[in-house]
């Protein structure tokens, strides 16, 4: 059920990975926590659960969730600085929070910090579930989007420094007579090097070569010397 409903939303097949989605439930509230838990783990997630912030974050599970369902208001350490400790590990886990207080000005907080959905208690169970499957969804293809991330950066490490040199002015939209005047090389010269740089970089067209430079973010980290100032 969990992997069909991801696959009719974004194309990603949980069915196809060797665990199940896994879940973090955040909760001080110990019947609240077992219940969510429970109608978590029925539905197929791998659900574990904490009583506090600081017990999930000593976990280590930050690292490994696919999502944190989490009471926005915990003791000591609440929610949005729940999220706050996420995001800074650059953990790919998302999260969603559950309140029993209609706070809206917390609610639009937690949106605008990157909470999936902010579900007033007692949440709709459909409505938490849809909640959670948007999460592990995007969790998924964070972490395939960092795989590829790390992928093309090894096949980037191959690349001569003349040959990121014509990557990067390339990929930015110059012509390769352009690059050549740039670079101070003939036209035929920045051919062979592009060529070069979609070989290694195992580009197809251009056009994949431009995807791969944005993955890579290879403009905003661009200097002088990459002859593109």
């Amino acid at each position: 059920m969990i992997g069909r409903t991801l696959e009719k939303r974004g194309g990603l097949k949980v069915e196809e990975s060797p665990t199940r989605p896994t879940v973090s439930v955040v909760a001080d509230d110990q019947g609240f926590r077992s219940a969510v838990t429970f109608q978590l783990t029925t539905a197929g997630f791998d659900a574990s659960a904490y009583p506090s912030a600081e017990s999930f974050l000593e976990s280590q599970q930050v690292k490994e969730s696919d999502c944190v369902v989490a009471d926005l208001y915990l003791p000591r350490m609440n929610g949005l600085q729940l999220l706050g400790e996420i995001k800074h590990s650059k953990s790919c886990t998302h999260i969603v929070f559950l309140t029993g207080c209609a706070d809206i000005s917390c609610g639009v907080q937690a949106m605008r910090d990157g909470a999936v959905d902010y579900l007033q208690k007692p949440a709709d169970d459909q409505r938490l579930l849809n909640a959670v499957m948007r999460a592990v969804e995007l969790s998924l293809r964070k972490r395939a989007e960092n795989s590829k991330q790390i992928e093309l950066r090894h096949r980037e490490e191959t690349l001569t420094p003349r040959e990121r040199q014509v990557f990067a002015l390339v990929t930015a939209g110059l012509l390769n007579k352009q690059v050549g005047a740039t670079l101070g090389a003939t036209e035929r010269t920045i051919k062979t090097h592009r060529g070069r740089v979609m070989d290694k970089m195992n580009a197809d067209s251009v056009a994949e070569l431009v995807r791969m430079a944005d993955l890579l973010q290879i403009h905003s980290r661009a200097t002088v010397s990459d002859g593109l100032d």
